[in-house]
């Protein structure tokens, strides 16, 4: 029997330390909880949480037409980014079904670095490898030479202040560089929990000796910054309303269909020969033409103290009007909550509904998205 060794980021030994309990997530080894979950989220609310993100892919795109290419697989307009500037975007197939949902930064005008998800990466490597034709740029999968982290939480900005003034200033979903003695670091501003913070992007090889500066007081008693791993980072990105890859979209799921429209240029290209159509672009055109999607993704307050799963019906009288996508016991609410795609007919009426568990059926209300205030 062969074992598959699992990647281990950077920050393993650090995840050891702090007594992570591991788990296998798209290969990697990757810290579970460090305890407590409930424990790990509510401190990410009320303080700061460290989140090891580094099993994310980061793929750099360099060359004369590179920014041609992203306009061709991203669903968002990537023709007049500026350097700075990230976008959160899609990569579609023909049927407009979400390849994966990625960010796009902006390095300079014939430089991009895109984040994906670890489950993806190696699917859009190779999507990406099949589609490049003739156009004169290279693709470059940076994902284990360098690492990254995520810093959330109300008192983030409080640790990044004291290394840096400029980092508290950064708008939403832009980006700056900068350097922590030798080692050269990306920071940006988009976040995935809710809460304010930054994501680091740094050399694998310096990234402990780097980031013990920032997280010397981590885990104590006293200190800001705690560990959490992704077992907290799904009940918080699910109170803020976040999608996931895999539950509110995937390549059955188009992003009209998950209320992802605002990154979807459905015009692109038109008018404008240096901007291309995406891929997919005609299928969600033809959705949106028709009335708009026939499904939508809406949040849903579930009755009782358990919590609803990926997969669970969810009905209207006797009639089955949608599906749980994603579902936890909000640490914020102390209830119930889940996402579901429904019957877009339902969505607007909002009326009584249910769950059904298997051996019983729970009441659900449709509530608006995020469950929590935000940041974002």
């Amino acid at each position: 029997m062969t074992t598959v060794s699992l990647q281990r980021t950077s920050f393993h030994d650090l995840h050891v330390q702090h007594g992570a309990r591991m788990t296998d997530y798209a290969g990697w080894d990757m810290p579970l909880t460090y305890g407590s979950i409930l424990n790990e989220h509510r401190w990410c609310r009320q303080s700061a949480g460290f989140f090891d993100v580094s099993h994310m892919g980061r793929l750099k795109f360099t060359g004369r037409h590179a920014r041609r290419f992203l306009d061709h697989v991203c669903t968002r307009g990537i023709l007049g980014m500026q350097r700075g500037m990230i976008r959160y975007s899609l990569v579609c197939n023909e049927q407009g079904g979400c390849r994966d949902d990625v960010l796009v930064y902006c390095l300079e005008e014939d430089e991009y670095l895109m984040v994906c998800n670890a489950s993806n990466r190696e699917k859009l490597v190779a999507h990406f490898q099949s589609l490049r034709g003739d156009m004169a740029f290279k693709m470059e999968d940076q994902t284990q030479s360098t690492a990254m982290v995520a810093i959330q939480g109300p008192k983030a900005m409080e640790v990044i202040g004291k290394f840096s003034k400029e980092i508290p200033t950064l708008k939403r979903y832009r980006f700056t560089e900068k350097s922590l003695m030798v080692v050269k670091l990306l920071v940006s501003r988009t976040g995935y929990t809710g809460e304010d913070g930054v994501e680091i992007i740094l050399g694998a090889s310096m990234a402990k000796l780097a980031m013990g500066l920032f997280l010397k007081d981590m885990g104590k008693a006293d200190g800001v910054i705690k560990p959490c791993g992704l077992g907290s980072r799904d009940s918080l990105r699910l109170e803020a309303g976040m999608p996931l890859y895999g539950h509110e979209i995937n390549e059955e799921i188009d992003p009209l269909t998950a209320g992802l429209a605002f990154a979807v240029k459905l015009n692109k290209g038109e008018g404008d020969e240096r901007e291309g159509t995406f891929i997919g672009q005609r299928a969600l055109q033809a959705i949106a033409s028709s009335g708009g999607p026939k499904r939508t993704l809406v949040g849903l307050l579930i009755e009782g103290r358990r919590s609803a799963r990926q997969g669970m019906q969810v009905l209207q009288g006797e009639t089955i009007v949608g599906q749980v996508t994603s579902g936890c016991l909000s640490p914020t609410l102390d209830r119930p909550i889940a996402m579901a795609i429904v019957d877009r007919a339902v969505a607007e009426s909002k009326p009584s509904l249910c769950v059904d568990f298997g051996r019983e059926r729970v009441q659900a209300a449709i509530t608006a998205m995020p469950f929590i205030p935000t940041t974002r």
